[in-house]
């Protein structure tokens, strides 16, 4: 390892490779709430958070397995139609504490065209939040109904979908 008085050691998070401050400072300056979207193998995460010094602040939260707890979703929550559920739920929870506007955050995830992490977003789209994003990186209608894993689902999705939303 390298030494000597003009040597820095960088970040501890940064060496862990798990934060891009460059990209975190740029979203900040913004001075929009963050739309946070966090996957793992089993179930996406999206967080609607504001900076604060002594640390983010979560305002309003949605987890995968809040679909299976309150709305009976009985598929995986690591798919393509629960992260777009889930993205709806926390957008419908930021919608009623009066938040209309955010930037999107997806860490160090690579933007991949039709991800997950863009079907969360489109369900914060449709649950009427203001996030910029490019059409061409969202997935198709018949992905977020599921089509491709199985026909069942898509019945599934519309029902949750129609009572996260009242039904509109």
């Amino acid at each position: 390892m390298s030494s000597g008085p003009r040597y820095n050691i960088k970040l501890r998070r940064r060496r862990e490779g798990k934060t891009d401050y460059r990209k975190r400072l740029a979203l900040l300056k913004s001075g929009k709430t963050r739309i946070v979207v966090r996957s793992s193998l089993k179930q996406m995460r999206v967080q609607f958070m504001d900076y604060d010094e002594t640390g983010d602040k979560v305002l309003v939260s949605a987890m995968g397995s809040d679909l299976s707890s309150k709305y009976q979703w009985k598929h995986t929550t690591s798919n393509t139609p629960a992260a777009y559920l889930t993205g709806l739920l926390a957008g419908k929870r930021a919608k009623d504490a009066g938040i209309t506007q955010g930037v999107f955050d997806i860490g160090m995830k690579v933007p991949v065209s039709g991800s997950k992490v863009f079907a969360a977003l489109k369900g914060i789209h449709d649950a009427g939040i203001e996030c910029y994003v490019a059409e061409d990186k969202l997935p198709d209608e018949s992905r977020i109904m599921g089509e491709h894993i199985d026909k069942k689902i898509a019945s599934d999705v519309k029902k949750i979908k129609d009572t996260i939303t009242g039904g509109k």
